[in-house]
């Protein structure tokens, strides 16, 4: 009889097979075998929060499946990943499949080596780690269980709220308000273009040589920094007045070289990528989503040319750093090698130490070698190319930083500054390219008089914080402590789902309506559930029953006993009239009622207090784009949202008119037939007519 291994996908369980023989058998429990019910909360309060699993109708041939072919094993063996998640599928398996004799083995990478040391060093189940994973579950179910069914009889059908999520939103939402109340100031700043050229190429490293043509005129572009001694801050100079006052007090001054500071500047590597990290260089460069990188990093994973993809560590085992140094070495030299190998300190809170950074499982698997396309052929090579680089010699750029002084007749003194920089080794840029400008200061001494050749005044204005895209979230929960690597892609995904936020045309979050409803009602009723700080403590104490210093069960009490006061506190103070309805002087043209704001799943709308006699709804906002509709010749086109919230435009006198574009039309008409044209998303003019061949059109700027 065979000895059975259990993983979690056919994928991996395919790469494991390649390494083993005929005496394994392989098989996949496909995820979870068990979980919550969807019907119910499915957790015995009373009885110290046991959860009450269930069979998914999806696994019950799976699980039926490894039934027999457990009966027909020698013996059991469960493969799982080594994670909290990986852990509890395992407990699980032995729950379900009553396993007493069985082995559990765990391995950072699916490599040969890595599955033999691990058959050979099998372990039991960590019911600390499962316990965590428990916790969080049981957690996440109360919350919201009890408090999705308040947000449904006080605010509006359909809503839904989530313990970690909900912090999520927080920081959308407060990020939105301080734009909202920002307040931009006006500053200038003054450059002065002097008699020595300055050579200024701007390049991505790895990329061509070529010098701007303009590096022949020996000029230096340099910024006003000092006036009569004192720095001027970035604020100093207000208005336009103030700067115009300057220039004219500069036009006859003399400039003169005050100093030159020559330096080498070495510039590090970065580490190797944690879950974070890729996520949010694989969103900037390659332009991925979180959810995107994850899928694609699990199948890398699976097929065996990464380390787990699930860390919070910059561990690095000593075999693949040796290994770097072999391929860095071989394929560059020894200067690009540093003569040492490379370790970083992992700065993230609850950082698993045993686990190791992301990185190739073999470094001499140079991503050329491999038959690997499109998006996945990026992702790696993002990943090989990021750990073989933290395992070179630094980038050297060499520095120039000038003082030049500005002295006008009547003796008043100015400083201006000037910096260069050139690239004098490249490093680890050799591998790992990165954009920046170098500009090279020509010869010039000290006290050498320079000719002013033009003095120019700018104006600008404070910008607001940015909004947050996919990466800055990313880091932003990554640094307040809100979930855990595998959890920042369903966080993202889910208070998107939920219509909470969107991302707008520069692909960066925006709250929607009823995610600033939804926030505000629970900042100011259920703080602790969107409170950055609770739940980066919620998190940590996760961590404590994963490491055996906390019960699981206290925890989920200590946070359930205030909560379930507050919300049986709030049933009875709050009405849904106080938080979702507002009157208003409008009456309803079909019945003569009067006519309320009321809050739904996609913001403020106008309803008839008529309701049910009277369903007479109205759009809050004007989402008229001022088109005849040319289906019925009566209503207008307008701006809408499906249930899930995608924009489409439709004819406003639905139901009587279902007319409807998934693109916005123009309010032109087709010059062949007559039908509406539309923008693309790729900003291009069409018909709207799948028939008409008219051809598209660049919309011009």
């Amino acid at each position: 009889m065979a000895k059975l291994i259990i993983v979690e996908s056919p994928t991996k369980g395919k790469t494991l097979g390649n390494f083993l023989g005929k005496e394994y058998e392989l098989a996949a429990s496909f995820g979870h075998i068990r979980d919550l019910p969807k019907s119910k909360l499915g957790i015995d309060i009373e009885n110290n929060f046991a959860p009450q699993y269930v069979i998914p109708t999806k696994s019950r041939k799976t699980v039926n499946s490894l039934k027999k072919l457990v009966s027909n094993s020698s013996q059991v063996i469960l493969a799982t990943d080594e994670d909290r998640e990986g852990e509890a599928i395992a407990y699980h398996l032995k729950e379900i499949l009553k396993l007493k004799d069985y082995q559990r083995i765990v391995f950072h990478e699916i490599t040969e080596k890595a599955i033999k040391e691990a058959l050979k060093n099998p372990r039991q189940l960590y019911t600390s780690l499962v316990d965590s994973q428990t916790a969080r579950r049981v957690l996440d179910r109360i919350v919201g269980y009890k408090l999705s069914p308040f947000l449904w009889k006080k605010v509006a059908r359909g809503l839904s709220a989530g313990r970690v999520q909900s912090a999520a939103v927080r920081l959308i939402a407060e990020r939105e308000r301080e734009i909202e109340k920002f307040k931009a100031e006006e500053y200038w700043s003054i450059e002065a273009l002097l008699g020595k050229i300055q050579i200024s190429k701007s390049k991505t490293q790895n990329k061509s040589k070529t010098q701007n043509p303009n590096a022949e005129k020996n000029q230096i572009l340099a910024s006003l920094i000092e006036k009569g001694g004192k720095k001027i801050p970035k604020l100093g100079i207000k208005a336009q007045k103030e700067a115009e006052e300057i220039v004219d007090d500069l036009k006859n001054a003399v400039f003169e070289i005050k100093s030159i500071d020559k330096k080498s500047i070495k510039r590090n590597p970065f580490p190797p990528f944690t879950t974070s990290t890729l996520q949010q260089t694989a969103g900037q460069r390659l332009r991925l989503s979180s959810y995107k990188t994850m899928s694609l990093a699990q199948n890398l994973y699976e097929r065996g040319l990464i380390t787990y993809h699930r860390t919070d560590s910059l561990n690095l085992s000593t075999e693949s750093t040796f290994a770097a140094k072999k391929y860095i070495i071989e394929n560059f030299g020894e200067k690009y090698w540093p003569g040492f190998s490379r370790r970083y300190k992992t700065k993230s809170k609850g950082a698993q130490e045993a686990h190791e950074a992301i990185r190739p499982s073999n470094p001499q698997n140079d991503p050329k070698k491999l038959n690997l396309e499109g998006a996945q052929a990026k992702l790696y090579e993002l990943i090989w190319s990021r750990f073989v680089a933290s395992q070179m010699s630094e980038a050297i750029l060499d520095s120039t930083d000038v003082k030049i002084e500005a002295k006008n007749p009547e003796s008043r003194k100015y400083i201006f500054q000037a910096r260069g920089q050139i690239l004098k080794f490249e490093g680890f840029l050799k591998v790992y390219p990165l954009q920046f400008g170098e500009n090279e200061i020509p010869e010039i001494k000290e006290k050498e008089i320079l000719d002013l050749i033009k003095l120019t005044p700018s104006q600008h204005f404070t910008q607001p914080p940015a909004r947050y895209n996919e990466p800055s979230l990313i880091k932003a929960l990554e640094q307040y402590g809100i979930g855990r690597p595998s959890t920042y892609a369903p966080i993202i995904s889910t208070i998107q789902r939920r219509n909470y936020v969107f991302k707008n045309d520069q692909k960066r979050f925006q709250p929607s309506e009823i995610g600033l409803v939804v926030n505000d009602l629970l900042v100011e009723h259920f703080p602790k559930i969107v409170d950055i700080d609770f739940t980066a403590k919620m998190e940590a104490n996760l961590d404590e029953i994963a490491e055996g210093k906390e019960i699981w069960q206290n925890v989920v009490g200590d946070f359930y006993k205030p909560f379930a006061e507050t919300l049986a506190q709030k049933e009875k103070e709050l009405s849904k009239q106080e938080i979702a309805e507002e009157k208003t002087d409008k009456i309803c043209p079909e019945c003569g009622a009067e006519l309320i704001i009321k809050l739904g799943r996609f913001g403020k709308f106008y309803a008839c207090t008529n309701f049910p006699k009277c369903r007479y709804t109205e759009s809050l906002k004007d989402n008229k784009l001022g088109i005849q509709c040319p289906k019925c010749k009566i209503g207008e086109v307008t701006e809408k949202r499906t249930k899930k919230g995608k924009i489409f435009y439709g004819c406003n006198k639905f139901p009587k008119c279902d007319f409807a574009l998934w693109d916005k039309p123009t309010g032109k008409k087709c010059e062949k037939c007559g039908a509406l044209m539309i923008i693309t998303k790729r900003k291009q003019t069409k018909c709207s007519n799948k028939e008409c061949e008219k051809t598209s059109k660049k919309i011009e700027k």
